[in-house]
């Protein structure tokens, strides 16, 4: 038996407020190609129960890689990527249940600490020597597999790319049409589980302007960007969601 859909009852001023977070995290995805769901979830548990938008993001993720596809398909790693997927494919049907067994909030700081501690070594130099190969791809899509059970995961993948001598171009690209495959995946679960459902294209609906706007801001902004800007937005946008994850774990 589904069950019901979690119900959201907002305010006016939770309403604006979750728009101008929806418009600068869709600047943030249009720019580096990662962080919008993390970044609005995170803003939606300061105000309001998150739960409601967890489908509605996953929707929203596959509507903004649309957006940018017709910039991004030529610039796609499709070997990487389908290393990291196959690694992911393996994973996620096992990840949630290892996340109950952990605890999200436990398995969210977990992932959290590590990534940070990674940006941090690739802030004082660290990276790989040269591009990683298929055996490193399919383990960063496991790790990835893994942390998607706490929504997290994007991170992995992202931390993966930055500590790689990957062009920026080549870096978003991929990392969009990773995650708009995962998302793809995930969407059969969220509606067996009941956060998937008419009040999810409500919010989608809702949230299509200042995504449409924030998008094609971001992508501006990244066309203009050079790569020493992007790999140092990328690093500090990693630190931050970071520390949120581990804020949001702690309280």
């Amino acid at each position: 038996m589904v069950p019901d859909p979690p119900s959201l009852e907002l305010e006016l001023w939770q309403i604006v407020y979750l728009g101008i977070c929806t418009l600068g995290a869709a600047w943030v995805r249009g720019y580096s190609g990662f962080g919008f769901s993390a970044l609005v979830v995170t803003a939606a548990a300061l105000v309001t129960d998150p739960v409601p938008f967890v489908a509605t993001l996953v929707m929203c993720e596959i509507v903004l890689s649309f957006g940018q596809a017709r910039g991004v398909v030529a610039q796609v790693d499709w070997r990487r990527l389908g290393g990291m997927l196959a690694g992911a494919a393996v994973i996620m049907p096992f990840s949630f249940s290892l996340i109950v067994r952990l605890g999200e909030d436990v398995a969210r700081m977990a992932i959290s600490a590590m990534v940070l501690v990674i940006c941090l070594a690739m802030a004082r130099g660290w990276q790989f020597g040269r591009e990683v190969g298929t055996t490193g791809n399919v383990i960063a899509g496991m790790a990835s597999g893994v942390a998607n059970g706490a929504a997290a995961g994007g991170l992995p993948i992202a931390v993966y790319l930055a500590g790689q001598p990957v062009a920026a171009t080549v870096f978003r690209a991929t990392l969009i049409a990773y995650l708009t495959l995962v998302c793809l995946i995930a969407l059969p679960s969220l509606w067996w589980t009941g956060l998937l459902g008419a009040h999810s294209f409500v919010i989608l609906v809702a949230m299509a302007p200042m995504m449409a706007l924030g998008l094609w801001v971001g992508g501006r902004r990244f066309t203009a960007a050079s790569p020493q800007d992007f790999r140092k937005f990328t690093l500090i946008l990693l630190a931050v969601l970071s520390i949120m994850g581990l804020v949001r774990g702690l309280w």
